[in-house]
């Protein structure tokens, strides 16, 4: 069988949600395909060498060990290193410098600017959101009014990103193995956003997020697009997740949670076989 580096810090303590649960679940199912190896996202130049691929999964942001990601991305380069998913994404797995070029290019994504020098571009509001381009998780996320933006944000660094702070109606996220769709979650009461339902797209709804699918044009790998529906009944992306997805898994019925696991394991042995 292959071995396979399964990349995941069990013991993150993410909000409202288990990371342990299910990769220990996901991990169970994989290990009767291959041979498994798990290690902390950290501790992966000690293991690469002697698997056929690495899975990086819920490793948490990058940016609690974001030299150590930098050098693992530079090897993955060197050294031609198998991943999955494959490190030729354009959005998270770079940070999030990708939602300006989506606003510039006038896709349906919340507005975002890095600059106070920009704000003529986005809707006049009373508030902001304001992140790290590095963020994940909601780490150094706040929420800021418009008179105290220049305190906030430095215009000369470029490393903060703002948004305005829209209403919306409730989030929805589309699942994708290897650019095909697998499933929906939605979290009706938006107070509440880990508390999740299956949802079910429709054609229009399937046609905004392969729009993003197609736009990222990873080689293979799990795609995970978040969004909000806002009060004009419209889709806005508010994140592209390419690099390790969290599925809730554990959310979904039985039967979609086997679909998806089948799928998986079927992309993973096209990649061993490339």
């Amino acid at each position: 069988m292959n071995k396979i580096l399964f990349v995941t810090d069990l013991y993150y303590p993410a909000k409202g949600r288990n990371y342990y649960e299910e990769d220990l679940f996901l991990t169970s199912k994989l290990r009767e395909t291959f041979n498994l190896v798990i290690c902390h996202p950290e501790d992966i130049e000690a293991f690469e060498d002697q698997v056929d691929l690495i899975v990086f999964r819920n490793a948490g942001p990058v940016a609690n060990f974001k030299i150590k990601y930098e050098e693992f991305c530079q090897r993955v380069t060197s050294k031609n290193l198998n991943t999955y998913n494959s490190f030729d994404g354009k959005a998270d797995m770079k940070g999030k410098e990708y939602l300006i070029e989506l606003t510039d290019a006038q896709y349906p994504v919340i507005p975002t600017i890095d600059t106070i020098d920009h704000l003529d571009k986005l809707p006049d509001v009373h508030m902001y959101i304001i992140k790290p381009k590095d963020g994940a998780d909601s780490v150094g996320l706040k929420f800021v009014e418009k008179d105290k933006l220049i305190k906030e944000v430095n215009s000369n660094s470029n490393n903060t990103l703002i948004q305005p702070l829209i209403d919306f109606e409730y989030e929805v996220s589309f699942y994708f193995i290897d650019k095909q769709f697998q499933y929906a979650l939605y979290a009706p009461d938006k107070d509440k956003r880990w508390e999740l339902k299956e949802y079910t797209p429709t054609d229009q709804d399937l046609h905004f997020a392969k729009r993003f699918i197609d736009w990222n044009d990873i080689n293979w790998g799990i795609q995970r697009i978040d969004a909000c529906r806002n009060e004009q009944g419209e889709l806005l992306l508010v994140e592209l997740e390419d690099l390790n997805p969290y599925l809730s898994l554990l959310e979904l019925s039985e039967e979609k949670r086997t679909s998806f696991v089948e799928a998986m394991i079927d992309s993973l042995q096209k990649v061993l076989k490339r």
